[in-house]
């Protein structure tokens, strides 16, 4: 049994980019189990850019990460040792673990773990398709955009954990699906990989008027839905095409988690198309998981819905892989492997 643990903290506050001198990797040793707890050997830890929001002192809809402590974070793993009754050794769970190789945890606490079938789903699935960003695209499709069969939903960001999932339910659902992404290569696979109708590569258009021109070329229709992750000249050229009465899901800002502001170019197109916009955090809607990874996890079981990752080797290499996934170089969900 461990009796040390290898975590990364979270030491000081970016000022404009984060970078891995933000982070500390520490090592101290494990405590001693109480009643009620579990020791949790972490498999895979989740990086998303949620994370870099709270590594700002600033005011939010989550507390800031708290300097000198072990950087918050979805894990999947498994149970080592036990005190609580619901769990044994050798239970695989979902949980918040954070960047570390091992996690205390309170298994009495609503919602701190989850026991997990992995007979047909993988581990670390859980954490992606299966997971939070699964139940995030779920959400944001069918309780914000609504989606329905003919319209078209335009997704940025649309080869990442969450986009990618957008599309293809959008596709079961009987839309047409185009999505924005960086690089010919995400594009392609967001077409001949995931369906999606087509793809445009934002980076090969970097004047605004040629993204909406591509765009255009690629939505004749309009646009009835957008699931935006961006912002910025993304969400600019898809207002610009967005049908009356079309709805927005916002999820996502990656184009300003460095601290720049990210102005709207036409903001009066909201008006005139009388669109909705409704940002969300699906951890405020737990009353939909359920039904959401049901229906997902029947998706992945069944080869239905397809996923990727990005996996990086060791706790070590987290900061650095962060600071990747900051900058697009991830090609699906970016993950941790810790064993």
């Amino acid at each position: 049994m461990a009796t040390t643990n290898r975590q990364i903290h979270l030491v000081s506050r970016p000022e404009g980019e984060a970078t891995t001198a933000n982070f500390r990797l520490v090592e101290g040793p494990l405590p001693e189990l109480r009643e009620g707890q579990v020791l949790v050997r972490n498999h895979y830890l989740s990086l998303d850019p949620y994370m870099r929001g709270r590594m700002n002192d600033a005011k939010s809809y989550a507390e800031p990460q708290k300097l000198n402590t072990v950087m918050g974070g979805g894990t999947v793993g498994e149970v080592v040792e036990s005190r609580n009754p619901a769990y044994k050794p050798g239970d695989k769970v979902v949980g918040m673990g954070g960047w570390q190789e091992h996690a205390v945890v309170d298994a009495n606490t609503p919602g701190a773990l989850r026991k997990v079938d992995t007979s047909r789903i993988p581990l670390q699935a859980y954490l992606g398709a299966v997971g939070m960003p699964g139940v995030t695209a779920w959400y944001g499709l069918m309780k914000i955009i609504n989606v329905k069969a003919g319209e078209t939903v335009v997704v940025s960001a649309a080869s990442g954990a969450v986009g990618s999932v957008v599309g293809q339910l959008a596709k079961a659902r009987g839309a047409r699906a185009v999505g924005l992404a960086g690089g010919a290569d995400k594009c392609r696979y967001v077409v001949e990989e995931l369906g999606f109708d087509a793809c445009i590569d934002y980076r090969a258009h970097a004047d605004p008027k040629s993204l909406y021109g591509a765009l255009k070329e690629a939505t004749p229709d309009g646009v009835d839905g957008c699931f935006e992750n961006v912002g910025g000249a993304v969400l600019d050229a898809t207002l610009a095409r967005m049908n009356a009465f079309g709805r927005i899901a916002l999820c996502g800002l990656i184009a300003g988690y460095d601290g720049e502001p990210i102005p709207l170019r036409n903001p009066q197109l909201l008006l005139s198309s009388r669109l909705h916009l409704e940002g969300f955090i699906v951890s405020e809607h737990m009353e939909v998981w359920s039904e959401a990874l049901k229906e997902l996890g029947t998706l992945v079981a069944t080869g239905k819905l397809k996923y990727r990752e990005s996996v990086a080797q060791g706790l070590a290499s987290a900061p650095e892989a962060f600071m990747g996934l900051l900058k697009g170089r991830n090609f699906g969900k970016q993950l941790v492997k810790l064993t």
